[in-house]
């Protein structure tokens, strides 16, 4: 039964893993420790002298600093004296420009060599008309002018259009009723009278004021042509048996015939356009005109000029001035 006094959790052995003869001898040995080396000391310095790399040989190169993205004040300075250089040029380009086609004008008006002959409107050589005006936007207009002055040529040509289709209208419109005849006749008239008027009144009025700079011209224009707008506005409403097919005389026909309602409202519409193109314009002409440096007195001088240096006036004044002379002569 001695067996069974035996502890069966007991290990037979006490065995010490430290006691070891591998253990023990490395326990033992004569390493030194990881805590007792002095990489200073004399030994660590001498394993490591022959790896040592002078300062010279690490970097041959100076360093080099970047040079500055921001202008100098002296090329700056230089910028701004070539933008001044270049535009004195273009303001004496232009000026020569002006002088050329003042002198050239002079010449024309003078009856020198320069004349040319009137080329507008264009009409064939047989036609026993000739024409009356000359026009050229490249040759008389600035470059900064042609664009608005183009655009009131075309103005004037869709205005002669809409008068045209405006007799077409109130001619279906008389057919429909034959009360209406009073309508038809005026938009003949209207298309007889303002087709002229306008381009001789408020055309070539702003022809010439962006052609010679003219200050007067420009302020005829601008009386003429603000009625004109009044007028396209009178026009675009139609006021009954006032000879135009604006939207209350074409709104009337609808009850009565549609198709030819249609047709008034068409050449209404064409109207209204007219009025909010020349609204247009003349704000442009006008801002275009403050540019030109032009005045109220520059335009009193210019029409003073004008009218004292005309033949016509000179002779009708020097004949009043005699026979004012020769009365106070008999007098005496």
């Amino acid at each position: 039964m001695s067996e069974f006094d035996n502890n069966p959790f007991v290990d037979p052995m006490d065995v010490n893993p430290f006691q070891d003869a591998s253990v023990t001898e490395v326990t033992t040995g004569g390493i030194e420790h990881v805590e007792e080396f002095n990489p200073f000391s004399s030994n660590a310095m001498g394993s490591q002298s022959g790896t040592t790399i002078p300062i010279s040989a690490a970097s041959s190169q100076p360093a080099v600093l970047q040079a500055s993205v921001e202008p100098s004040p002296q090329a700056t300075a230089a910028a701004a004296q070539a933008n001044l250089i270049r535009q004195q040029e273009e303001l004496e380009r232009k000026a020569a420009e002006l002088d050329r086609k003042e002198q050239e004008l002079q010449n024309r008006s003078q009856g020198g060599s320069a004349v040319k002959e009137n080329n507008w409107p264009p009409l064939p050589k047989f036609f026993p008309l000739k024409p009356c005006f000359y026009q050229d936007f490249n040759e008389d207009i600035p470059e900064e002018y042609q664009k608005i002055c183009k655009r009131m040529y075309y103005l004037w040509m869709f205005h002669s259009v809409t008068l045209f289709l405006n007799v077409l209208a109130c001619l279906a419109y008389f057919t429909t009723d034959p009360g209406k005849g009073v309508d038809f006749g005026l938009s003949i008239l209207w298309f007889i009278l303002f087709t002229p008027v306008s381009l001789i009144c408020w055309y070539r009025p702003v022809y010439k004021a962006f052609r010679s700079d003219s200050s007067f011209s420009f302020f005829f224009f601008f009386f003429v042509f603000f009625f004109q707008v009044a007028v396209y506005i009178i026009q675009s409403v139609g006021i009954p048996s006032w000879g135009n097919s604006g939207w209350i005389a074409s709104i009337s026909m609808i009850r009565t015939n549609v198709a030819v309602a249609v047709v008034m409202m068409v050449v209404a519409g064409f109207f209204t356009v007219n009025a909010v193109l020349a609204v247009i314009l003349l704000k442009m002409v006008h801002s275009k005109y403050r540019r030109t440096g032009a005045s109220f007195n520059k335009a009193q001088q210019e029409f003073s000029q004008g009218v004292f240096t005309n033949s016509t006036f000179q002779s009708a004044a020097a004949g009043a001035a005699s026979s004012a002379a020769q009365g106070a002569f008999q007098r005496n």
